[in-house]
């Protein structure tokens, strides 16, 4: 008998969680709308009727920096800015040349 409250609470406890969780950031996008007047926590969203596959591309990192400067290196950035549709995700990163 006792092992059925136990079975039955770890039941409870685990439906809860999955109920109380978010959902994953996998399922949604939010493109950023790099010329949106709201700055509310980033940028604002795109509507998503308006989303293209350019929006969750770049070019270029593949492409050496140019080095002939006094510092000797360049640093290409690849966040929302670059990319809108790493808006909301967190997801930012950098190449680094070095001569």
């Amino acid at each position: 008998m006792a092992s059925n409250f136990i079975v039955l609470g770890l039941l409870i406890a685990t439906f809860s969680f999955a109920i109380a969780s978010d959902s994953s950031p996998l399922q949604h996008f939010f493109v950023a709308d790099l010329t949106g007047p709201v700055l509310v926590n980033g940028f604002a969203c795109k509507d998503p009727k308006l989303v293209v596959a350019d929006d969750f591309y770049m070019g270029g990192l593949n492409i050496p920096g140019n080095t002939a400067n006094p510092v000797g290196s360049k640093v290409t950035p690849a966040n929302v800015a670059q990319i809108p549709g790493l808006n909301t995700l967190g997801i930012s990163m950098a190449r680094i040349d070095f001569a």
